[in-house]
């Protein structure tokens, strides 16, 4: 009776430079599109840009002046 050898894994470090080579592209293309989305803009909060005017009126304290016999500490 004749034996059979079936081999199904590939032999190691054939394959392994194709494999660094390819997870190298993806890695730069991923880098790479990160940048570009930074330059565009697309990282940005929705705040307020620049020429934005924002106006805020505060109201100005009393000038009268109080109670003489109020307490002093809360004014």
């Amino acid at each position: 009776m004749a034996d059979t050898i079936i081999t199904n894994s590939p032999e190691r470090g054939s394959d392994s430079g194709a494999g660094w080579a390819v997870a190298l592209v993806i890695i730069i293309a991923l880098v790479v599109g990160g940048v570009i989305l930074y330059k565009k803009g697309a990282f940005r909060s929705a705040a307020p840009s620049n020429d934005t005017n924002i106006n805020v009126t505060i109201p100005t304290g009393s000038t009268d002046s109080p109670d003489s016999g109020a307490d002093q500490s809360a004014y």
